[in-house]
């Protein structure tokens, strides 16, 4: 199963963005957001960039990604 994650624009070169979570760097395309910043978390599924999250919310879900049992992540 795959899962949308937050991640955090790092760089944006047009229509693409180097994302990263954790220790994870990741090209995504922007096409689905309107006005994306650096700095900004998104969610991200694949190559693709499908929603802007508050950046309390994406934390909080970083946050219990951690606390995961680590079998699959």
């Amino acid at each position: 199963m795959c899962l949308a994650t937050p991640m955090k624009i790092t760089e944006i070169n047009g229509e693409k963005a180097v994302v990263s979570s954790s220790d994870h760097n990741h090209t995504v395309d922007l096409n689905l957001l309107k006005e994306p910043k650096i700095g900004d978390y998104i969610l991200a599924h694949g190559d693709l960039a499908i929603s802007k999250l508050p950046e309390d919310e994406a934390l909080k879900i970083l946050e219990m990604i951690k606390e995961l049992p680590n079998e699959n992540h």
